[in-house]
């Protein structure tokens, strides 16, 4: 073995959340005690994303035995990448080692690990041993018993969440006289600039740039290639003869929001931003827009991911639409917000709510797995809540004629083993930025009122 290659030891906790984990340490050798095996085994029934990622993990190590043809697990087995599944990595792999034999003793999981990572270290003195584990608690016990430990960070999107992109940029004010030659046209009622790109103008697809100042002229990037740049000038919401289902922007950030919600070309839209940004009530608006009036979809799904914030209230009766009710808190407030005719009193408000619940599904995304949605207007609440794995699951339902819409604050993640850099919704953003039919949007001035407002920033 060579010295400089360290062997890094796995906690169930890591393979559970991400079962290719084995494989991304590259030329490095992955170490697995007999405490993780017996949790997986334990872990593996049931329909939940944590017992399929289980059962995932047992058929890799399993696979690996056999290709080994049951020989020479002592000496290692060769961690080379699994039959259908591609990982992007060098050529160079590491091999993967089992404990040998159990830790006398019958204490807590953790403690067992521990142990059986001391021992490895002590039969391996000359090599860089690693416990790497997304449980915080057991981090802190491996540093005070002198063992290097990791939290699994091969799934972060970014490094540093300050990185991610927002989505829109500021121009500088001389702009124009930047780009002299600028070629300039009229089609189908809006304006289009197409001029040649600067180097420190790194643009994106969809992105929005503006002009500060009152007047500003504010564009959308609609395609971006090595020496042109092609912009379009945004549609103004702000007002209310321009207002979508008799919603107005109340700010910049809204306005790029409504204009990448109406846009038929875009498939993708995350927005981005804390509580009371308008996320939710400028999606539905949009989407009830779509469906009810131009009727380029058929119906607007409604999801989120059912994580509380309290303690867990216990079981709900009722279809799946009724369980999924008490979490749809946002859903019913905004539709009071848009179903608020000015005519007709009660009955006129009762007949419009009906109307729009009809157009409008509450789903969950325990059932999502198989699902096709055609020509849906798709809103995913709560996304930062997601994985990685359940945002792909999620996405990938999508059929022709379908937009998806993601909502979320990285600030309110409640899903253990989550954070702002590794979770779902961060992942999206990342990984559809350079995509022509994605469009993303930072919101981050709160209209709700001055005391959620003020709540938002001193608490």
């Amino acid at each position: 073995m060579t010295e400089s290659k360290r062997i890094y030891a796995l906690d169930t906790n890591v393979l559970l959340h991400d079962p290719t984990s084995l494989f991304r340490f590259e030329e490095h050798d992955v170490f697995i005690p007999m405490t993780v095996l017996e949790e997986l085994d334990e872990k593996k029934k049931g329909a939940s994303e944590v017992s399929r990622n289980g059962r995932q993990v047992s058929r890799f190590l399993n696979e690996l035995i056999v290709r080994g043809n049951g020989h020479g697990i002592s000496n290692g087995l060769e961690l080379a990448n699994p039959q259908g599944v591609n990982l992007k990595r060098g050529t160079a792999v590491g091999r993967l080692y089992f404990q040998q034999r159990t830790t006398n003793g019958h204490g807590k999981a953790d403690n067992l690990i521990l142990s059986a990572v001391i021992e490895l270290r002590d039969q391996n003195p000359g090599r860089a041993v690693i416990l790497v584990t997304k449980d915080i608690n057991l981090r802190i016990k491996a540093k005070i018993y002198g063992i290097d430990a990791e939290d699994y960070e091969n799934d972060r999107a970014l490094d540093d969440f300050a990185l991610l992109y927002t989505g829109s940029a500021a121009l500088p004010e001389n702009f124009w006289d930047r780009h002299p030659e600028v070629e300039s046209w009229n089609e189908r009622g809006r304006t289009y600039y197409k001029l040649d790109c600067r180097e420190d103008e790194d643009w994106y697809p969809n992105e929005c740039l503006y002009l500060p100042g009152e007047g500003g002229v504010e564009l959308r990037v609609l395609h971006v290639d090595e020496s042109k740049a092609t912009l379009a000038l945004m549609d103004d919401h702000s007002h209310n003869n321009h207002s979508v289902w008799g919603i107005a922007a109340r700010n910049r950030e809204q306005n790029f929001a409504l204009n990448a919600l109406m846009d038929p070309d875009v498939d993708f839209v995350t927005l981005l931003g804390t509580a009371g940004t308008g996320k939710t009530l400028l999606a539905l608006a949009a989407g009830l827009a779509q469906v009810m009036d131009q009727q380029r979809y058929r119906e607007i799904i409604m999801t989120r991911a059912t994580v509380s914030v309290g303690e867990d209230i216990g079981f709900l009766p009722g279809t799946e639409e009724e369980k999924m009710t008490p979490w749809m808190g946002a859903l019913t407030d905004n539709l009071e917000v848009l179903a608020n005719p000015e005519e007709g009193g009660s009955w006129g408000r009762q007949a419009t709510n009906d109307l729009l619940a009809s157009r409008i599904k509450i789903r969950s995304l325990n059932f999502m797995r198989g699902r096709t949605f055609l020509s849906r207007y798709l809103i995913i609440d709560e996304a930062q809540n997601l994985t990685p794995k359940q945002m792909k699951t999620l996405i990938t339902r999508a059929g022709p004629g379908t937009k998806i819409v993601c909502l979320g604050n990285v600030e309110q993640i409640d899903t253990p083993y989550l954070t702002e850099t590794t979770s779902g919704l961060t992942y999206a953003v990342d990984r559809f930025k350079n995509w022509d039919h994605s469009a993303h949007v930072t919101l981050r001035r709160g209209e709700r009122s001055r005391l959620a407002d003020f709540a938002s920033e001193a608490l």
